[in-house]
Formats: C-alpha cells, sequence, structure tokens
C-alpha cells in the first residue's frame, strides 16, 4: 500500500508539471496563431481598400476637380523631426556598455545570450546600470522568448517538489530526482530531447564538473578515511572511554557537543564532519539519539559561522558587500553581528533544552526511543553503529593528534589560497580565501601526515591503513550521492530564474513600509534559501539589492543586511537539500529524513522569534535609533517560548546511571543491553 502511494504522489507530481508547461506551451501557440490570423485578416482589408482607392482614382467623375494639397511648412517638418529623435533618445538602447575601461562590458539585449548574460549579472548591474530597470525587462522578456517560465513562479516549483515528496515519503533520492526532472521539464516544455540534455547535461554534469563542488567532494572522501583510520586505530574507541568517565550526564555529553561547535568556526563543512566524527562516541555512550547529534552540529555549524569574523562565511558576505559597494565588507559585517537574531537565538535555544533537559516535535519521540529502548535511530538505516573490532592498542592521542592537525592543515590551506604566503595579511587573505581548495590541500596534508603518524605508532598494519581508504569512500558515498542530487537541482531552479523572481519581489516591497523591512526580507530570504538549499546563492543576491534600497546613513540599513544573512541561514538549516543539513546527517551518521523533520520544529520556532525580533528593530531604529533594544528583547520572547512548550509538553525521559558506567560503552553503544527497557 505504501509502495502504491508513492508512485501514485510521484506521477501526480509529475503529471502536474507536464500540464502546466503544456498549457504554457499551447497557449503560447493559439496566441500565435490568433495574432497571425488579425495580421492576415487587417492585410486584407488593407489591400481590399486600395484596390477600391485606385479604382477611384483611376476613374473620377467628371464634375470632380482634383486639387492638389498644399505642402507642409518646412519648420513644422524640422521640429517634429527634433521631437521624434528627442524622444527616441530618451529610450534606452538595446546595445549599451557597462563600466569603463578594463572593467567595460558590452550587451546587446536583441541577443539571446547576451540578455541571459545580463541577467545572470543581476546584482552587479543593479548597482552599475543607472537603466537597469528598463533594461531588466527587455532581457528577461528576451530570455522569455526560449524559457518561458523564466523568473516566475513556477520556477520555484522543482525544489517545492523535491522538499514536499521528501518529508511525504521520508525518501530522499528518488525526491531529488523527481524535482530534477520536474525543473527540465518545465525548461523544456514538451521537447523530450531538451528535458534529458537539461537534466543530464546542465544538471547533473554540470553540478560535478564544478570546481568548487569536486574540491568539497574530495575533502569529503579524506575526512571519511581520516575517520575511519582513527576507528581502526582505536582512537574513537580511547576517546569514548576517557569521555565516559568525565562527562558523567546527556546533559554534559550535548554541552560538549555545542562547544565543540562553538570552538571549530572556521567553515561550516568542516564543522559538521569534525564534530560529528568526534562526539558520536561520547553522544552514542550516554543514549543521545542520533537525529538530536545532528541537530546540535547543523545549530553549531552556519549559525556560529556567520557570526564569527574568522570564517568562510564572514569571507563570503564581505566579498558581497564589497562588490555591491560597501566601503569595508568585513566592517559590516562585525556591525551586523547584534541583530543576526536567528543565529544568536539558536545558540541560546540550545543551551536552554540542554540545561532544560526538554525536547518537543518528533524529536521527543527519538529521545525517548534513545533512552528507554537503545535504539539511537527510531526509523530510517541503521548504518552508523559499525561493527568491528576494538583496537586494544589505541589512546586519546590517536584522535586527538590527527584531529588537531587537521584543523591547523586547513587553516593553512585556508589562507595559502588567499595569498597569505605571498606577502597579504592574514585577515585579507582569510577574506580572499577558495575554502572548496583549501580545505581539499588541507584535508590532503592532513592524510599523509595521519597515515605516517599511525605507520609510526605501530597501532595497526599498513594493509589495514589501506584498507581505510576504500572504507572512508563508502562512508561518505550516501552524503556525495544526496549533495550531487541537490546541486543538480539548484541548477534546475538557477535555469529557471527563480533568484531573479525572488529579488524582484524585495524590490517591490522595498517601496512599502520601511519599518517592516528587515522582517520581510528576512522572510523572502528564508524562502529563497530554504528551496534552493544556499545560503551563500541567497546573499550573492540580496546583499546587493538591501544595499541599492538603504543609504549608509539609514539605521534600516544594518539590520536589513542582518535580516538578510540570519534569513539565508535559517532557510539553510530548513531545507533538506541543503548540503549544510547533508552534511549534518552524514557526520552524525544520522538518516537525512530524520534529521530534517526533527529540526524544522525548531528552527521554525526560531524563525518565529527572529522575525518578532525584526519587527521590533525596525520600528524602533525608525522612530527612536535604539534598534539594539530588539537583541534583548529577542531574547527574553525566545526563552519564555521555550519555557511555554517545556510546560505543555513536559521534560524527556533521563538515562539510567548505570548505562553511561562501563567504559565500553563508547564503543559500542548496543553493549547497555542491560539498562531497563519497554
Amino acid at each position: 500500500m505504501k509502495k502504491r502511494n508513492l508512485v501514485l504522489t510521484i506521477m501526480l507530481a509529475l503529471m502536474l508539471v507536464f500540464s502546466l508547461c503544456t498549457t504554457f506551451a499551447f497557449a503560447d501557440e493559439s496566441e500565435t496563431a490568433t495574432v497571425n490570423t488579425l495580421e492576415t485578416e487587417v492585410i486584407e482589408v488593407e489591400s481590399t481598400a486600395a484596390d477600391d482607392s485606385a479604382e477611384d482614382i483611376a476613374m473620377p467623375p467628371e464634375d470632380t476637380l482634383l486639387i492638389a494639397e498644399a505642402p507642409e511648412d518646412a519648420e513644422a517638418e524640422k521640429e517634429a523631426e527634433l521631437l521624434a529623435a528627442e524622444e527616441v533618445a530618451d529610450v534606452p538602447s538595446d546595445t549599451f556598455t557597462i563600466g569603463a575601461d578594463e572593467d567595460a562590458v558590452d550587451f546587446d539585449l536583441s541577443d539571446p545570450d547576451s540578455a541571459q548574460e545580463y541577467v545572470d549579472g543581476y546584482a552587479d548591474n543593479l548597482a552599475s546600470d543607472p537603466d537597469f530597470e528598463s533594461h531588466i525587462e527587455t532581457a528577461i522578456a528576451k530570455v522569455r522568448e526560449s524559457i518561458r517560465s523564466y523568473a516566475t513562479i513556477l520556477s520555484l516549483l522543482p525544489p517545492l517538489i523535491a522538499i514536499l515528496l521528501a518529508l511525504i515519503t521520508k525518501e530522499v533520492y528518488s525526491s531529488l530526482i523527481i524535482g530534477i526532472i520536474a525543473g527540465g521539464i518545465i525548461y523544456a516544455g514538451a521537447n523530450f530531447e531538451g528535458i534529458i540534455n537539461h537534466v543530464v547535461c546542465d544538471g547533473f554534469i554540470a553540478s560535478v564538473a564544478d570546481e568548487w563542488n569536486v574540491g568539497i567532494l574530495i575533502f569529503l572522501v579524506i575526512l571519511g578515511t581520516i575517520v575511519a583510520l582513527m576507528n581502526k586505530a582505536g582512537g574513537s574507541a580511547a576517546f569514548g572511554r576517557w569521555a565516559v568517565k568525565h562527562i558523567k550526564s546527556r546533559v554534559g555529553a550535548q554541552i560538549a557537543t555545542i562547544c565543540l561547535g562553538v570552538l571549530i568556526f572556521i567553515d561550516d563543512y568542516f564543522n559538521c564532519l569534525t564534530v560529528g566524527s568526534v562526539m558520536r562516541p561520547v553522544t552514542d555512550s550516554h543514549k543521545v539519539s542520533r537525529a538530536k547529534l545532528a541537530y546540535l552540529i547543523d545549530a553549531t555549524a552556519a549559525p556560529v559561522c556567520i557570526i564569527a569574523p574568522i570564517s568562510s562565511w564572514a569571507a563570503a558576505v564581505a566579498g558581497f558587500a564589497k562588490s555591491a559597494g560597501a566601503e569595508s565588507g568585513i566592517a559590516l559585517f562585525l556591525k551586523a553581528i547584534p541583530y543576526n537574531f536567528y543565529a544568536l537565538f539558536t545558540i541560546l535555544m540550545m543551551f536552554v533544552l540542554a540545561f532544560g533537559k526538554f525536547d518537543y516535535g518528533p524529536m521527543k519521540l527519538h529521545e525517548r526511543n534513545a533512552v528507554e529502548k537503545d535504539d539511537l535511530f527510531t526509523t530510517g538505516t541503521k548504518q552508523a553503529i559499525e561493527e568491528m573490532e576494538v583496537n586494544e592498542k589505541g589512546k586519546v592521542i590517536d584522535l586527538v593528534i590527527p584531529v588537531v592537525f587537521l584543523i591547523i592543515s586547513c587553516v593553512i590551506g585556508m589562507i595559502y589560497t588567499g595569498g597569505f604566503f605571498s606577502g597579504t595579511d592574514f585577515i585579507t587573505a582569510f577574506s580572499d580565501s577558495d575554502a572548496s581548495v583549501g580545505l581539499a590541500l588541507g584535508g590532503a596534508a592532513a592524510l599523509v601526515f595521519s597515515v605516517l603518524y599511525f605507520v609510526i605508532r605501530r597501532t595497526m598494519k599498513f594493509k589495514d591503513i589501506m584498507e581505510s581508504l576504500p572504507d572512508g569512500f563508502k562512508a561518505m558515498v550516501p552524503a556525495i550521492l544526496i549533495l550531487v542530487c541537490a546541486w543538480s537541482l539548484k541548477n534546475m531552479t538557477d535555469s529557471l530564474g527563480a533568484k531573479i523572481f525572488i529579488s524582484q519581489l524585495v524590490e517591490g516591497s522595498a517601496g512599502g513600509f520601511q519599518m517592516f523591512l528587515p522582517a520581510i526580507i528576512f522572510a523572502i530570504a528564508v524562502g529563497l534559501s530554504f528551496a534552493t538549499g544556499t545560503s551563500w546563492g541567497t546573499f550573492g543576491i540580496l546583499i546587493p539589492i538591501v544595499l541599492s534600497v538603504f543609504d549608509a546613513s539609514n539605521p534600516l540599513a544594518i539590520i536589513s543586511i542582518s535580516a538578510c544573512m540570519a534569513g539565508a541561514v535559517c532557510g539553510d538549516h530548513c531545507s533538506p537539500i541543503s548540503d549544510t543539513t547533508i552534511m549534518s546527517s552524514a557526520g552524525a551518521q544520522c538518516d537525512h529524513i530524520n534529521h530534517v523533520s526533527t529540526q524544522l520544529p525548531y528552527a521554525l520556532t526560531v524563525a518565529a522569534t527572529s522575525c518578532v525580533s525584526y519587527i521590533i528593530a525596525g520600528v524602533l531604529a525608525q522612530t527612536s535609533g535604539a534598534g539594539w533594544v530588539a537583541l534583548p528583547a529577542g531574547a527574553v520572547i525566545t526563552v519564555v517560548t521555550l519555557l511555554v512548550i517545556r510546560g505543555v509538553s513536559g521534560k524527556s525521559p533521563e538515562a539510567p546511571a548505570a548505562a553511561a558506567a562501563p567504559a565500553e560503552a563508547a564503543a559500542a553503544p548496543e553493549a547497555a543491553e542491560d539498562a531497563p527497557q519497554e
């Protein structure tokens, strides 16, 4: 029955998309046919009138006198010509140049490729083209000649289909693929060949061929290999035994995970995978569900990076702001930190949940099953508990030393790509770094070091070390598959102009109540990031628009920039197609849909309190200039909301003290089978 419902759901989704596209196609054809018919009728009428006129002229009545018209005044003709020339000059030309000297770019909006290039540079052209409004309309109209649904609400349909199917069916792979196919159908219409080419070439192949994406995939495989090495060497088990002795409770395990996540603020990808690898034995020993671990990892990844001045996210935001005309991107980022309500309240919420010992929504079921039934997963795949012999030679240093070296080498790799060793200062090098290449370089160096270290330590044979290479790759295959599908889906939405559609919505709302604009920008950023699964893409399109709407002296400018960043992180946090969400699942070795469904109520709670805080900040900044009051007010609202939820839902069950006592529990969570079960 479940399989039949799944098939019916999939068929209905595809039929809906296909029917919408064919409807537009037939409407276009009928409209063209109607226009052609009307043109034919007009031509026939004009031809008939011309024939009648010719006959009248050829055979004039005998009593009719032909009177020649007097010629028009020459000066009047010149004035009319001058007026016509002025009108033509006022209309922007389809051929124009933006920039000067080496930065000059020529555009011809009558050419489809040039029009597409102009639209792709939406954010840059918004700030540099004085006739942007008319030019963008002309360019979009030209693009729509070949892609009818470009920059319309239909451009959001593929990610929405994928997300809804994933939440309904609890199956992520087929949901993403169906969303990708839906994007191909909307893009190419009823053209089967065009659908296949767009999905395969512009979707999957383009996503795998992208340099940034390849660097992230390499880093994933390398990190998986290092984790496999540490596991086989006994480092993870030894750290688990040490943690059990020093971390006495589930609260302590959660707080330790949060603190480690906050400390690793350099990059969200690195954070997700490193924190998961280090803390998984600890949380397993204290019966913290994998869904809760995935939430703690995800909530300390992007939300921490977006308020850390030295991080890949700070560098990205600073770069977008600088290119949009800001004097100092880093200075703007620093000023925006106190107003980044979603990130700050998310961190606050984690501590309240941990110390308050409560959960709600689907997470409560996962935590109850973990404590009462020793079931860390509840539903979905249970591949995370690996059956392997514990290496008795392993020590805590076998985990600590490789991880510390990995952190140091990744930092060095990132500043290397930013030109630090060519004379650039540290902050500038970090701001200009390429996180993808830097992490791949740092990971490669750490892998070589780890192999040499374990060879010298003689904790395992060289053959076992080499076997960790494919083992690490296998462990990351699910995350790699989901990432490739998510990137391909993003390519579909980009090709349909989803970002352009959202951007025009933002510009349309800018002229309304300015005091509510931060909350509106936050909501739009949430929607765009949720649908596309990318925070950085949301920054890139919305930050230049916000900077063009507000003067630098306007108190709402900084608040609106913060709202843009906070909304992007919130949507990314909620989206099942976000790469950060995917890698949080991989780091915790948790079923991806379980992670998404349990995290969503928590993220929406903070999103609601953040939106209220942005309304408060906007009103106060516009009326009294005291927008900073929104931060403590929002923090109080968040805590009170959580306490009310706790009163309604009650406390989560506590793990029996005996369950965490055995030292072996860290290496094998299933060893605690003697704990009371229901």
